[in-house]
Order: structure tokens, then sequence, then C-alpha cells
């Protein structure tokens, strides 16, 4: 067999080819500590060099912010802050050259997702989970454009308070600041019954924060690529993509596609892969 770029990617020194799905959940699984751990350093240690969490975190004096929250505050307040578009560029420069990554790789609501994907796999048995709700793709971008227009109609940054990725830091800070839950985390647990009809229900078609990382990274530098000469058409890509995605009809290329590199881990004939274009 010729040698291609995937099989050149998959076979280097060792001959063993990389395994992304459990590289990406140490990652996901280092991201999530950080917003867990993050709250007890403060309170107990009094220790504030990390405050935050996945919405608007700072690191000492380096604060990084929400593309999504930044575009809000921006549009409510027809104002330009300065530290929030400083704090905007390493986000935005990493949706650009990579894509969703930070949905599939930093996200915490992800991870605790791809926990609850393993758990549901070992009580039903199956290597294949089955999506029973399936939402047209291009929803996504009416989410992300009806949360701008809500946000500047009601004249509130509506993602800052219903953002995901941003609850599960405020829950965990609440329960060790204030011993309690806030409201908003109902949203959570909404998230997590919708994964029993759809995997990433959510994330597919309803998170405007995706929508707009996908937007951004239309034109990313990291794709997953298809080579037809080593397809089989066996669907499985298919199968695995958590996006609905079809890697085999070259969706893997699409907006849509976050870069978890899941339809490559379980490619038998190594017809997928990542490829800097």
């Amino acid at each position: 067999m010729s040698t291609t770029p995937c099989a050149q990617s998959a076979s280097k020194s060792t001959g063993k080819r990389v395994r992304y799905g459990t590289i990406r959940l140490m990652v996901l699984f280092g991201a999530f500590l950080v917003v867990l751990i993050n709250p007890f350093v403060n309170y107990f240690l009094h220790n504030n060099f990390v405050q935050g969490w996945y919405q608007s975190i700072g690191i000492g004096a380096l604060w990084f912010v929400s593309p999504l929250e930044g575009l809000e505050s921006l549009l409510i307040t027809r104002n330009i802050y300065m530290p929030s578009l400083v704090g905007m560029v390493v986000p935005v420069t990493l949706a650009f050259l990579l894509g969703r990554v930070f949905c599939s790789w930093i996200c915490p609501v992800t991870f605790i997702l791809e926990l609850f994907d393993r758990f549901r796999k070992i009580i039903s048995r199956r290597k294949f989970l089955k999506n029973k709700l399936l939402v047209a793709k291009k929803v996504l971008w009416f989410t992300l454009i009806g949360e701008l227009l809500l946000s500047m109609i009601i004249g509130a940054p509506l993602f800052v308070f219903l953002s995901p990725p941003g609850l599960v830091g405020r829950e965990i800070m609440m329960a060790v600041f204030f011993r309690t839950f806030a409201l908003e985390g109902i949203l959570l647990i909404l998230i997590i019954v919708l994964e029993l009809l759809t995997r990433r229900f959510f994330c597919r078609s309803f998170c405007p924060l995706g929508g707009l990382l996908a937007c951004i990274g239309q034109k990313r530098k990291l794709r997953v690529v298809t080579l037809a000469e080593n397809c089989i058409a066996c669907g499985i890509c298919a199968k695995t993509c958590p996006m609905g995605l079809n890697p085999q009809q070259y969706e893997g290329a699409s907006a849509y596609c976050w870069n978890c590199g899941e339809c490559i881990d379980n490619c038998r004939t190594e017809a997928l892969c990542f490829q800097w274009q």
C-alpha cells in the first residue's frame, strides 16, 4: 500500500497510531481540574493567582475572555474595552487556526459528557451510541444570531449568566464559598439528560459559543481530511462522530467539525487524519 499522509502520521518511530481520544480525555481532565481545584485554593489558601473559570479566567496578570462574552459586551455597551479585546486574542487565534477545539479539548461540559458516554457504553454494552433526535446543523447559526439579538434587546449579556462552561466553574465556586448551588445549574442537568437522546445534542445545535467558534474557524488550518483511496465506505466514522457528521463525505472539513479526532481513532483503514493546510 502506498504511503499516505495519514499512514505517515500514524506510523512514525514507534509504529503505533496516535490515540487522540486518550490524549483528549487527559487534556479535558486537566482543564476540569483547574475549575475544580481553584475555588478551594482561592477560599482556603487565599491564593488568587488563578481566578475565574472558562468564561473569563485570569492567570496572574494575564486574562483570557470568552469571544462570545466579549462580543456581547461590545454590542450591548457599544464601547470598546481594551482589556476585554486583549483577553479575546488567544481564544480567537486558537479558533481561527484550529476551529472549535475549546469545545472538544477544554470545555468542562465536554469532560462531563465524555464520562457520561463511557458510563452509557458500559451499561448498554454498545460500542456505538445511537442518536434518537436529530436537528439540522444550520440551527447552530440561528442559535448564535438569536442569542446575540436577545442580549441586545434585553440589554444584558445573556451568555454571561447561562454559559454552560462558565456554569460548571460557577457551581463549584458557589458550593465552596457559599455551600449552595445557583439555580442556573439546572441547565447543566438538562444538557446531560439530552445526551440520552442524542450525543452532544446541546453542543451540536444550541451552544452559541460553539457557533461563534465554528464561524471563526471556518477557514481553520487544522482539518480532518479524507483519503478516498483508503476509504472502504464502512460508515464507522459517521457512527462514532459525536457531532453527527459523516467524515466519509468530507464533512470533517466543514465548520461543524470540532477536531476531536474520534473518527480518526476508529478508522480501520487510515483513511482519515489531521492535516495542516
